[in-house]
């Protein structure tokens, strides 16, 4: 198994913003790290200290709206399920009319045999649509729920 290295070049745009950098240390499984080092070569990064901040920094943007309960916010949750586990699409449904004052739209596309994207667009306390993301990603059948947010 081998680690690829790079060569690391001064980012003095990023050094100029930042008054100080602070060396952390990370462990991976040689798998991630290979994945990541694959990502990193196929978008050009010239090293994986660059790759690794920018995750880190979409991941704080993420979850960043958590932290602001009664801040209004806008976003999408995206949804896949399972159309044909037996009442799913009524519980969807009936959880989306709960929380129909923090959805704006959404949109239902089938993406195969048995499974179906939804992409909801809310805006609304941050709280209220936690609680709208939590009751759609615990229903029996969905897959997945990515949330999407933006801090107005």
């Amino acid at each position: 198994m081998s680690v690829k290295a790079f060569r690391i070049k001064p980012h003095f745009s990023l050094v100029m913003r930042m008054t100080k950098i602070v060396r952390v240390g990370v462990t991976f499984p040689p798998d991630l790290l290979n994945e990541l080092d694959d990502v990193i070569a196929k978008m050009g990064y010239e090293s994986r200290s660059k790759a690794i901040q920018d995750a880190v920094q979409l991941f704080v943007s993420e979850k960043k709206w958590l932290r602001e309960e009664k801040a209004p916010q806008t976003g999408i949750l995206l949804m896949v399920y399972d159309h044909e586990v037996t009442g799913l699409e009524g519980e969807l449904t009936e959880v989306q009319h709960e929380h129909s004052n923090v959805i704006s739209s959404s949109m239902h596309i089938h993406v195969g045999q048995r499974d179906c994207l939804e992409a909801i667009a809310v805006k609304g306390k941050a709280a209220e649509i936690r609680e709208l993301s939590n009751e759609l990603t615990t229903k029996k059948g969905v897959k997945i729920l990515k949330t999407m947010m933006v801090s107005l």
